[in-house]
This record gives structure tokens, sequence and C-alpha cells, in this order.
């Protein structure tokens, strides 16, 4: 944080004036901003909904990142569900059946996930989201925790330097991030086919659920509304890119919305794929 020098005119009772040369922070601290001294007048429980943001996160992130490696109970044969945890499934160490799109590697050591070529997409893609970012910034780093409360932070350099240059990728990630919601739409399609041909379970409204409501927050994201729009100079010259411009814009104001509930159902769908492989609870069938 910056110094800034300030010069303030003092008149004395008999009309003279004299400059008066002070030293005041910046930022916060700016002589434009009110002199308190509490980090917050706030009296409400303020710290509550940065702290859930937190709680929330750390949960996902521990329970994703224990089933990422446990490599067990992430393909049902009978039925052919599989996890997104584990998608696309491309190494010798994948359980048979499960690579639907064939063997791309060999075996894999046990510190590499299995599904090793889009976790690390969809993590940059979640980590650097819009949505995300005002999240663990402010559950995290403190920057601020709150609307009117002061951060701890003395300086501020943005997205300007690493780590959080990295940001501003957010953009490409989306791309990856479609081709891989892509595979979880094709994987969501292949279960409707099991050993026993066509048939209908509970696991099938799982994985369904789950990718439709993955699009809606993929499709809701702030870089697709660029792109279907975001350049656009004349929408009445191009009246199909602003009809699907006002759709996506209808989804982002419910992206945050999606983005918890898309963590949901990861975590929904990977638990049920994981009872019903190992044998814990049977699938419930409609149709075969």
């Amino acid at each position: 944080m910056t110094k800034a020098s300030a010069v303030t005119n003092v008149t004395s009772g008999e009309g003279d004036s004299h400059s008066v040369t002070t030293q005041l922070d910046t930022g916060v601290h700016a002589p434009s901003r009110a002199r308190i001294g509490a980090r917050t007048l706030r009296k409400d429980r303020w710290w509550l909904p940065p702290a859930l943001t937190a709680a929330g996160l750390a949960v996902f992130v521990i329970y994703a990142t224990v089933r990422s490696f446990m490599r067990v109970d992430y393909w049902v044969g009978e039925h052919h569900y599989l996890t997104p945890f584990y998608s696309p499934c491309l190494s010798e160490s994948c359980v048979a059946g499960s690579s639907h799109f064939g063997i791309w590697f060999g075996e894999l050591p046990g510190f590499i996930p299995l599904a090793f070529l889009s976790l690390p997409f969809l993590l940059g893609f979640r980590l650097t989201c819009y949505y995300y970012r005002k999240a663990y910034y402010r559950a995290f780093w403190l920057s601020p925790p709150a609307c009117a409360v002061s951060e701890p932070h003395q300086k501020y350099t943005g997205e300007t330097r690493l780590p959080l240059i990295i940001q501003n990728a957010h953009r490409y990630f989306f791309y990856a991030a479609l081709v891989v919601t892509l595979v979880n739409t094709y994987d969501a399609i292949l279960a409707f086919g099991g050993e026993n041909g066509f048939g209908i379970g509970l696991g099938n409204v799982v994985l369904l659920g789950n990718v439709v409501l993955l699009w809606c927050y993929t499709l809701s994201c702030h870089s697709c509304r660029h792109v279907t729009g975001g350049r656009l100079k004349h929408f009445s010259r191009n009246p199909v890119r602003y009809w699907i411009w006002t759709k996506v814009s209808t989804l982002n104001t419910r992206h945050m919305a999606f983005a918890w509930i898309t963590l949901g159902t990861l975590v929904l769908t990977d638990l049920y794929v994981w009872l019903v492989a190992s044998g814990t609870i049977t699938d419930l069938r409609f149709i075969n």
C-alpha cells in the first residue's frame, strides 16, 4: 500500500492560513473514508455466509479428491453406469467396459486419477468461474469477507500477477468444460443400454438429471454469454445469435444457484454409482 501526501489549508482566527502536510494511507484508510477503528459496524452475523461457503466448498473438495483416487466402485457393468469423477476413463487401469472412448494410455500409477484428462480442466473451469471467485475470495482469502467489513490485506494487486492472473484464462477453460459435458452426456446416453439391452432405472434418472444441470451451469457461464453475443454491435443484424444470447442471459441470472446445485448433483451421482457398484444397494429398475 502506498502512502499519499495531503496538504490541508488551516485558517486561523486572524484570517492567516498555513499548510499542514500529513501522511495519509490510501485504500480503505484513505482520507475520503470514515476514520473508523473497528473492522465493521455491522451487528448481524456477517461471518456466517462466508463460513458456510468455506465449509461447503471444503466438503466437496475433500469428497471429490478422495473418490478420484479410490479407483474402486465407479462402474456398474450391468447397467453401464459410470460416475462423472472417472469420465473419460482412457487407460489400462480402468475397469473393463468403462472406457467408452477406448484405451489411450497404459497402466497409471496410483497418484494419478483415472480421469486425469478431464479433472484438471473442470477444476480450472470452476476455480476461474466468476461466481466461485467471489465465493472463495470471501470465504478463504477474506478479500473482503463481507460487505462493509474491512479486509485484513494491506495491498491488492488484482488479477494482474501470478497466481490470480490465471483467472483470465476462464474462457478457455469454458471451451474445455463444453467438451467434458458432452462426454458426460454421452455416458448418460450409453447408460440406457445395459447388458440386457435398453432399460431405465433410478441410476439413469440420476445420471441424466446431473447432465442436464451441468449443461445449465456450463451454458449460464459469463464466458458463454460473451461468446454468444458479447462482440455483437447490432443485435438486429444477428437475430439468431441475439435469441441465443437472451436465453443464455436468462440462465446467467441463476449461475450461482447452478454452481452450488451441480456440486450437490455430482456428489449424489457419484455416491449412487458407488453404492450400486459396491453392492450396498440395488438399482431400482423401471424398465428392464
